[in-house]
């Protein structure tokens, strides 16, 4: 049986014996090391090649962020991040998700009742979903996210003034209050007493100077020039995947539409606007934060499910849909509460159209995708009006899910007026195949599901393909062209 390795990283000593534990428990895992800071983390990580990190957020010298942004550059690894229960850990949570983390667990909590023993059981459950990715060979590492814009997004999302040219990023590296443990203590004990896994072929160790550069490692220095503080990420350049695939096509925009693109890779830091009302189509109003404001007269609807590795699949599919889309966007997420609103609020600062979490009694309008909120089911549901409204309720988990894809597609059956649009990204499961199955059935002709080669776990979508529900399966990056297609070309056709 394959035993797989396990490096265990955390400020707290206290912490790193139970989670040592928990992981030596498991026939399937052993414990390669531990590590109390990012800095020795990214050490251990190239030095010992482990199959599996667990990664603390908050910790003295380098913080979880930076080691794991190092450590995708130098060695992509699958890491579970260990995240505080707070705003701001909701945050760093969504962006370690985006900056490659493979999944996250919440740390004990009594403001939510999370104990150590079930976090060691959340976490115990992450680590199997890994594992099992990397026996069956169907694991992917994304590349991060890039963020030129981050600082003023950020800044504006919490009441702040957008920095002035060359002002200050956040920085992600500065070190948390000192650790009370001692930095040279003995391994625990119980480490390395299993064989080292066998998880496939591992890379070639880099040389040890990659620990200390960051991600441009392996490219002639650039000139020096102004710019936001180094937060650890490497330079605007085409992404991986971009470059194995043909270029996705870019979003058409006519002069006389008045393009509100604020991408997250080109815009400037000078605090100007885009120019606002001009042209914009029949019914629709220039919202806040330039974004067109999309209407409740509607006749296309696009539903999309994801779990494991979704923040990443939703930032690539989102971002690169137009403000004026003609359809919303309803979305589940499996996240729990607070997690999905900061999920909400990163994408809203990418994307060109409105995105939100998702409040109860919401009209639904075109140019905006709903995020639904955690620890609740959304629904779609149709007043006699004809106003589709968003429905959420604590009806309880739907196979362990809540919120559920099922839940979300099944209130689309029935709703036939509507062309509805179904996406199932990558996730571990089966949630949304019976839902797309049912639509199906119902005559929903677009209903996709992503492919292996971009899944970071391909589990919901392979169960829709396996139940014959999925009539499209496309790759990551082919996903938003495609949808736009379909409703560019039925809004033509459904034109009065």
């Amino acid at each position: 049986m394959t035993v797989y390795r396990v490096l265990i990283v955390d400020d707290s000593r206290f912490m790193r014996h139970v989670l040592s534990d928990m992981v030596n428990a498991d026939d399937a895992f052993t414990v390669a090391s531990t590590a109390s800071d990012g800095e020795e983390a990214v050490r251990l990580a190239l030095e010992l090649t482990p199959d599996i990190i667990t990664m603390d957020m908050e910790m003295p010298r380098m913080n979880g962020l930076e080691a794991l942004q190092r450590i995708m550059a130098a060695r992509p690894t699958p890491v579970i991040m260990l995240s505080a229960v707070t705003d701001n850990g909701a945050r760093d949570t969504i962006k370690a998700l985006q900056y490659g983390a493979f999944d996250f667990v919440r740390k004990p909590d009594r403001a939510v009742n999370l104990d150590i023993g079930e976090v060691s059981r959340y976490l115990l459950e992450k680590l199997h979903i890994a594992a099992e990715s990397l026996r069956a060979g169907t694991l992917r590492m994304l590349p991060a996210v890039q963020e030129a814009a981050e600082t003023e997004a950020e800044g504006k999302k919490h009441g702040a003034d957008p920095p002035a040219t060359g002002g200050q990023a956040p920085d992600y590296g500065s070190a948390s209050p000192p650790s009370q443990d001692d930095a040279s203590e003995q391994r625990l004990k119980g480490e390395g007493g299993k064989p080292p896994g066998n998880a496939g072929p591992i890379p070639p160790k880099p040389n040890a100077a990659a620990i200390e550069r960051p991600a441009t490692a392996g490219r002639p220095p650039a000139p020096r020039k102004p710019q936001p503080a180094n937060t650890g990420l490497a330079p605007s350049k085409p992404r991986q995947a971009d470059q194995a695939k043909p270029p996705v096509a870019s979003k058409p925009a006519a002069p006389s539409e008045g393009s509100t693109r604020r991408s997250a890779a080109g815009l400037k830091k000078s605090g100007a606007a885009p120019p606002l009302n001009r042209d914009l189509p029949a019914g629709r109003s220039a919202g806040s934060g330039g974004k067109i404001r999309g209407t409740s007269a509607f006749r296309q609807i696009v539903a999309v499910g994801t779990s494991t590795g979704g923040p990443r699949a939703l930032h690539e599919l989102l971002t690169a849909l137009p403000a004026d889309l003609e359809a919303p966007v309803l979305v589940v997420q499996h996240m729990p509460p607070k997690f999905t609103h900061s999920l909400a609020q990163r994408l809203n600062a990418f994307c060109n159209i409105r995105v939100c979490e998702a409040e109860h009694g919401t009209v639904v309008e075109t140019g905006t995708a709903y995020i639904a909120p955690g620890g609740k089911q959304m629904a779609l549901e149709k007043e006699a009006s004809g106003t589709y409204r968003i429905k959420l309720s604590e009806d309880g988990p739907r196979s362990g899910h809540m919120p559920s894809v099922d839940v979300l597609f099944e209130s689309l059956v029935g709703l036939r007026e509507l062309t509805r649009h179904l996406v199932l990204m990558t996730g571990m499961g089966s949630d949304g195949a019976s839902g797309m199955k049912a639509l199906q059935m119902d005559g929903a002709e677009i209903r996709i599901a992503e492919s292996a080669e971009t899944c970071v776990v391909y589990g919901m979508p392979r169960s829709a393909v396996e139940l014959g529900a999925a009539s499209h399966v496309l790759p990551l990056q082919q996903i938003a062209p495609f949808l736009l297609r379909e409703v560019r070309s039925r809004s033509i056709t459904q034109s009065p």
